[in-house]
């Protein structure tokens, strides 16, 4: 029975992964309790879910749809190594955005050696590396980590808006209060976007 062989198929590639049924529902955003379905054929993962699946593990959809298979799963370094490579790219990204902050400084010394606001950069290069982080998160890792970046992203972009104000003689603190209902707005966002256990 098709559903029997999935069911197989996703543990079976999970285990050779070194991988719980909560890091991998993680991954797909679903619940431990629905991948727990899954492996044990009670329920099948949509079409869209076997892709990711598929993805995950660097195979084809054929592949979970096959009693027996022709070629070796990829090994659980080769999962590690591409994971690794995707975090220094990721920090590559981040440090991008600091160079490119230090040069705009320097040439911004040059050309206006009297203006004392260029460090300025520097603060708008923490909400600027929040949404390189954003973007690589949402791409290659953990989404459901996506709602504390979206927090952190928010706090500094106020707190940089709160900083330039200040150095062009505006003290408005009262920005940080539309973090207040924002901070809500994500908090509940982040439960209703856990899908159910399928």
């Amino acid at each position: 029975m098709l559903k029997n062989i999935i069911a197989q198929n996703i543990a079976q590639l999970r285990r050779d992964n070194n991988m719980t049924q909560l890091e991998l529902a993680e991954k797909l955003n679903y619940s431990d309790k629905a991948i727990s379905k899954w492996e044990r054929g009670e329920s099948l993962p949509d079409v869209a879910v076997l892709k990711n699946i598929a993805d995950i593990f660097l195979v084809s959809v054929d592949y979970l749809l096959e009693e027996t298979h022709k070629k070796p799963v990829q090994p659980a370094a080769r999962t590690r190594t591409r994971k690794r490579r995707r975090g220094v790219i990721t920090w590559l990204g981040v440090l991008l955005v600091w160079m490119v902050a230090t040069i705009a400084f320097v040439t911004l010394q040059l050309i206006f050696p009297a203006e004392m606001s260029a460090w300025l950069t520097f603060v708008w290069a923490v909400p600027v590396s929040a949404v390189v982080w954003l973007i690589m998160n949402t791409v290659w890792f953990n989404r459901r980590r996506n709602y504390l970046i979206v927090s952190v992203l928010m706090w500094t972009v106020l707190a940089a808006a709160h900083i330039t104000l200040l150095v062009v003689g505006f003290n408005v603190w009262l920005i940080y209060l539309l973090g207040i209902p924002a901070q809500v707005i994500i908090f509940l966002w982040s439960g209703v976007a856990i899908k159910p256990a399928a």
